[in-house]
């Protein structure tokens, strides 16, 4: 049995709606690609902080009407775009709001290549300042050639330094990756 299919079924999925609402948006001149934006921003942010909402999109105990009443309800409480709302509110018809957040990588993504934007994660140590953000996404900018998206989270296992990817190069200049390297090397010299 293969594992991996459903993961790849849904991200098809999420895929296709992406593209679909990537377009709608697009097409629309007057705020479209702008809307979005905040759309993904805002929905992340919920489904981030909302025990109830990551329920509501990921379990199959809700009917389609109760999903499709509660999305909806939610989008207009977040002041979703018409385009988003219509969608989410599609999802919920054929329950599929489980590739919500799939969804919003995929969206993520196509807007990024739309700016020519790239998106670096970086993991620290402690969160970085506003001033460290800005100098990372400048020298990440001069080496890559496009402009950086810096997003950041912290991991305190880290002891100090960073872990940057970009694409598929990573950067490890992390105190704990450094101690893993030493200690292999000390293994090896016995």
């Amino acid at each position: 049995m293969d594992v991996s299919e459903p993961a790849s079924i849904s991200s098809g999925i999420a895929a296709r709606y992406a593209t679909a609402v990537f377009d709608l948006s697009k097409d629309d001149k007057a705020k479209g690609l702008k809307a979005l934006e905040t759309d993904i921003d805002a929905l992340s942010a919920a489904l981030a902080g909302s025990d109830d909402l990551r329920d509501l999109i990921a379990s199959p105990i809700h009917s389609r009407d109760d999903q499709g009443k509660a999305i909806t309800a939610v989008a207009k409480k977040m002041s979703l775009s018409p385009t988003m709302t219509n969608t989410l509110a599609l999802m919920a018809s054929k329950r599929r709001l489980f590739v919500v957040p799939q969804m919003l990588v995929a969206l993520r993504a196509m807007l990024a290549e739309e700016k020519g934007e790239v998106t670096a994660d970086v993991v620290s140590a402690k969160a970085l300042t506003k001033t460290q953000s800005d100098k990372l996404a400048k020298t990440l900018k001069e080496r890559v050639g496009s402009d950086v998206k810096i997003n950041a989270t912290v991991d305190e296992s880290l002891i100090g330094g960073l872990v940057v990817k970009v694409g598929s190069k990573m950067i490890d200049t992390s105190i704990k990756s450094k101690l893993a390297a030493l200690q292999n090397t000390m293994k090896e010299a016995r």
